[in-house]
């Protein structure tokens, strides 16, 4: 076929236009909005873990939220939407003056948020608890659906699993209800 003295070959010109057709909008990157819409629920979220506002928690978690946490300690495991949020006392009480997060750097990608973050507080057990982080969630619908946590679990170990000075057993395994 020959426009205006050229040359063309429809051949690589379709294959192109169904290749388009066929990888569309559903594989389409996230819009931007998107993307910090996901980013600004995750800030809403360390928020309100360093708050303690199980309320905020609550409202951000989807109903099929779950936790997992990497290790074998007590507190590894895969935890559901009620336990993470009933497990929000036992962080209170490990931590009386709290426990702060800090983001370092965050990452978005499609529903995914990956987040380097640093832990300090003071357990119960007068122990420093400083830790390095990295999170894993899943946004989609501006709820939570998933949130993954890989730390230094030889230093959680250390301080979390402390003897706190008056408790029992139960305080320093993590099983009190």
């Amino acid at each position: 076929m020959r426009i205006s003295g050229k040359p063309y070959v429809l051949v690589p010109t379709l294959l192109l236009t169904l290749l388009a057709v066929a990888c569309g909008p559903a594989d389409a990157p996230p819009a931007p909005d998107a993307l910090a819409s996901n980013r600004q629920v995750v800030r809403e979220l360390f928020d309100a873990m360093n708050r303690a506002d199980v309320a905020k928690l609550d409202a951000l978690y989807a109903d099929d939220f779950e936790i997992w946490t990497a290790g074998v300690l007590p507190i590894s495991g895969t935890r559901t939407r009620a336990q993470a949020l009933e497990g929000m006392g036992f962080i209170d009480a490990m931590f009386p003056k709290g426990i702060r997060f800090e983001i370092l750097a965050m990452t978005a990608e499609g529903d995914r948020v990956a987040v380097e973050a640093e832990s300090d507080g003071v357990h119960a057990s007068g122990k420093r608890y400083h830790n390095q982080y990295h999170f894993l969630l899943v946004v989609r619908d501006g709820k939570i659906h998933r949130f993954k946590e890989y730390m230094d679990t030889m230093h959680a170990k250390d301080v979390l699993m402390a003897p706190i000075p008056g408790a029992g057993a139960a305080a320093v395994d993590g099983s009190a209800p």
